[in-house]
């Protein structure tokens, strides 16, 4: 899968901190479902590309594990605001046999000296792989 980066969002290297925070680096985690070299096991696996997607500003993978039946026709990112950090409060269901799951987080972001909090309960399903539904509360 090509990536299209603007220049204004980070492009982390394999050996780089991942930017979902999970402790591992990119080239562990996030990258190579990014790259397409593999695919999420989990809902809160998909859940964790999809935030460093956004803060990479990955659209066309976004716009790849997105629920065909919600996702917009185009999706355009906003340069100034720059994702910092993400929270996976809970999730229900969603491992590597479930066909559906819940991720509930909280993830963090900045545009210009304005903070804020985007705390959402998200819906996943696995047909052929795992792809974010929506935003349930």
């Amino acid at each position: 899968m090509a990536r299209c980066l603007p220049a204004a969002f980070p492009s982390p290297g394999p050996a780089d901190r991942c930017p979902c925070h999970s402790g591992l680096s990119f080239g562990e985690c996030c990258g190579p479902l990014l790259t397409g070299v593999a695919t999420a096991p989990t809902a809160v696996q998909l859940m964790r590309s999809r935030y460093t997607a956004y803060v990479t500003g990955d659209v066309a993978y976004l716009l790849a594990t997105w629920h065909p039946s919600t996702r917009p026709a185009v999706l355009e990112l906003d340069p100034d605001l720059a994702w910092r950090s993400l929270e996976v409060i809970r999730t229900e269901r969603g491992g590597p046999l479930d066909r559906e799951g819940v991720v509930e987080f909280a993830a963090r972001y900045a545009v210009g000296t304005e903070r804020g909090v985007l705390h959402e309960t998200s819906r996943f399903v696995r047909e052929d792989r795992w792809r974010y539904v929506d935003a349930i509360d």
